[in-house]
């Protein structure tokens, strides 16, 4: 999830942008030196029904999305743009990612100030406002709102 103003910026300013060219924009993140950071941009298909997006359909994606940066100006030098496909371990930002992914193993990080603030479970879905994990054979609902993080954890024997 973008967590900083600079990468929330970054994101809406992508996402403006993206539905012309059939794009969803999963993660922005903004990392380095502040002189010259690397922009980590990860996107995918709008169309959540065709499979995940390819090299080379990133490749020709990513002269908009540096262009959009580019226009927004939000450096004061040069930066490093990395477009890339959302990988095996998939972040999960916006609501409908959690209503998706539900069934998927994630680990989920928490903005919580007191208790337990990392989780490891099976993804159950988003109801009223807040994500749902089975952990340790309990149900835990976390608000929406205080998700600091969220990937798939990735099955690599299956």
């Amino acid at each position: 999830m973008a967590q900083t103003p600079l990468e929330l910026k970054i994101v809406e300013a992508l996402e403006a942008a993206a539905q012309p060219h059939g794009i969803d924009v999963v993660d922005v993140e903004v990392v380095g030196a502040k002189r010259a950071p690397i922009v980590r941009v990860r996107i995918d298909h709008a169309d959540e029904t065709l499979p995940t997006i390819s090299l080379d359909e990133i490749s020709a994606q990513s002269e908009w999305v540096n262009q959009v940066i580019d226009e927004l100006d939000p450096f004061p030098g040069s930066f490093m743009l990395e477009v890339s496909s959302p990988g095996m371990a998939r972040p999960l930002r916006k609501e409908r990612d959690f209503v998706r992914f539900a069934g998927e193993t994630v680990q989920l990080s928490t903005t919580a100030t007191e208790g337990r603030r990392k989780f490891t479970g099976e993804l159950l879905g988003l109801e009223d406002g807040e994500v749902r994990l089975s952990c340790d054979g309990e149900t835990v609902a976390i608000p929406f709102d205080e998700v600091k993080s969220c990937k798939i954890k990735p099955n690599y024997d299956a």
